[in-house]
């Protein structure tokens, strides 16, 4: 392929990867713990919230009188299952009409529960929303809401990091075979950060590029069903699918003590389905003509539509199929090939070793797009040569530098305190949800604040021990827990110590990046921007030149 071709893509591939890449930082890393959601929320979880499980059809006189008594539970509940039992817990949500779609502090959580006397008692929940809040982290690449204006920003990321991957890929191919699997481990780091950014970025390419086009169609597929609607169904897509009003006086409500118990509905659905093993029971306007039921679960052995798993809903009452097009493992060809784009972005399949692959690659994306921001600071560097005078970076690639260490470490610190806060918050504060996103943002901005003022290279090492230390405080507050109850602290369940011990892992990781970044910053080239004698882009003073003659700045070029 003719260089100045090579050069081309290799323009694009830099720019488009710096212009997306710590957004994508925090999709990546986010997202890699988004995809042990459940576990993190068990973890999370007070005692005192949790309820143990009973058999399905014990909770059925709870289902009747919470769904015939409160009409907003009428509308819309859920009964979650665990190990074929059910939790004996009715739970619905009120919003508020006039609120906008995405204000989750319009929104109030309700729980049905029986007391000792045999009445439902509704008590209203205030859950923490820390899962979610990751969650959203995650889909809108680091912005505090998910709607659609920051969807349609991730929507343009994604596009960037698609002609990111394709333009890199063509890069490397003159040198793939020769290079590919080469890691030159040496005195010259960039060479050697190169080396490692090209094995991780091939190596993983199948899997960024299913996250990264499937993302584009996350992001815009309200535009896209329009314009199927528009080009195809000409404007009538929606009106098939509305109920149609049906002439004479409307039917009196129906009584849901006259409803299936829950076993009836999970042995239909385990009928349509063998090997379905159900999650939930999501009622829905059970008082009216169009009563259904939801059954969710999993299929170990089958791909699943969503995240959460596949459903089929039913008649409540009659227990007739209405849709199964959702079905884990019972899905047609058509919905299966659809599902399937959803199953590989989100991991909905293939169970604890996929989940922990897509970890595992999660961890590494983020880290290609640091090591790639890094890489184009260390790249247009101006280097000192010979007694010349200490030249003067570049002030893009000194703000670069600083933006990339405030805003990716400063992702790991926050979501760290603030997953660590999940074990001290419950009784002690109101809302959960602003005390999770407020502890995020100030540990973030502060990083980055930090960065801008002291430089990257000043602030690199601090930051780095700091997301260590708040990574710490996560399997720290578990063994608080043991050590002195009634602190507010808790450890339920050797399988939950898998959060504890993945936290671990990662202080470990931490602190070696921050001992080694420090002699990075002490020992490195006097020239670089990662090293203490540069200025701050804004404040802080630069260090006193020690000459060190036995390092030529040349050699790490």
């Amino acid at each position: 392929m003719r260089a100045d071709v090579i050069r081309i893509y290799k323009s694009v591939h830099t720019w488009t990867g710096i212009v997306s890449g710590m957004a994508l930082f925090i999709a990546f890393y986010a997202g890699a713990l988004t995809v042990f959601k459940e576990p993190l929320r068990r973890w999370s979880t007070p005692p005192a919230a949790a309820v143990q499980p009973v058999p399905l059809d014990d909770v059925q006189p709870l289902v009747v009188q919470a769904l015939a008594g409160t009409p907003a539970a009428a509308r819309g509940a859920v009964v979650r299952l665990e190990g074929g039992q059910a939790i004996p817990r009715v739970e619905w949500q009120v919003r508020d009409p006039q609120a906008g779609d995405h204000d989750e502090s319009a929104t109030r959580h309700y729980a049905a529960t029986l007391g000792a006397d045999g009445r439902v008692q509704v008590s209203e929940q205030r859950p923490s929303r820390l899962v979610e809040f990751i969650d959203v982290l995650h889909r809108v690449v680091g912005l505090p809401v998910d709607s659609d204006p920051n969807r349609w920003i991730m929507g343009v990321i994604c596009v960037l990091y698609s002609v990111a991957l394709v333009s890199g890929v063509v890069v490397l191919l003159p040198s793939l075979v020769k290079d590919f699997f080469a890691l030159r481990v040496g005195k010259n780091l960039k060479r050697m950060w190169l080396d490692a950014h090209n094995v991780v970025g091939i190596v993983s390419l199948p899997f960024h590029l299913v996250m990264a086009l499937s993302a584009v169609v996350f992001a815009y597929h309200d535009q896209i069903y329009a314009l199927q609607d528009r080009a195809i169904h000409q404007g009538r897509w929606a009106q098939t699918f509305a109920p149609q009003a049906k002439p004479g006086a409307a039917p009196p409500p129906r009584n849901p003590a006259d409803m299936l118990a829950p076993t009836q509905l999970v042995r239909i659905v385990q009928q349509a389905a063998p090997g379905f093993e159900p999650t939930g029971l999501q009622y829905a306007q059970v008082t009216g003509p169009r009563a259904t039921v939801r059954v969710w679960g999993h299929n170990p052995q089958a791909v699943s539509p969503r995240a959460a798993g596949g459903f089929a809903a039913l008649d409540p009452y009659s227990g007739k199929v209405l849709s199964a097009d959702y079905l884990t493992g019972a899905q047609s060809t058509p919905n299966l090939f659809i599902s399937s784009f959803f199953a590989l972005h989100m991991a909905s399949f293939g169970g604890l070793a996929v989940w922990w692959l897509y970890f595992l690659l999660g961890l590494a994306g983020a880290w290609l797009f640091y090591g790639g921001n890094l890489l184009w600071v260390e790249t247009r560097r101006k280097a000192r040569r010979g007694d010349a005078a200490m030249p003067a970076q570049r002030r893009d690639t000194v703000l670069m530098a600083a933006a990339t260490v405030g805003v990716c470490v400063g992702c790991v610190a926050g979501l760290s305190l603030t997953l660590a806060a999940a074990k001290w918050l419950p009784g002690r504060v109101q809302d959960l949800a602003a005390w999770h996103v407020g502890i995020y943002y100030a540990v973030f901005f502060a990083s980055v604040a930090w960065a801008f003022w002291r430089g990257a290279a000043r602030a690199a090492v601090p930051l780095l021990w700091l997301a260590a230390a708040c990574t710490a405080a996560i399997p720290l507050s578990t063994l608080l827990g043991w050590l002195l109850p009634g602190t507010g602290a808790w450890a339920e369940g050797g399988a939950l110590l898998g959060v504890d011990a993945t936290a671990l892992a990662g202080v470990l990781a931490l602190a070696w990046m921050a001992r080694a970044t420090a002699r990075r910053v002490r020992h490195g080239p006097a020239d670089s921007v990662w090293s203490v004698h540069q200025a701050a882009p804004f404040g802080g003073r630069m260090a006193p030149e020690r000459r060190r003659p036995t390092i030529d700045p040349r050699a790490q070029e």
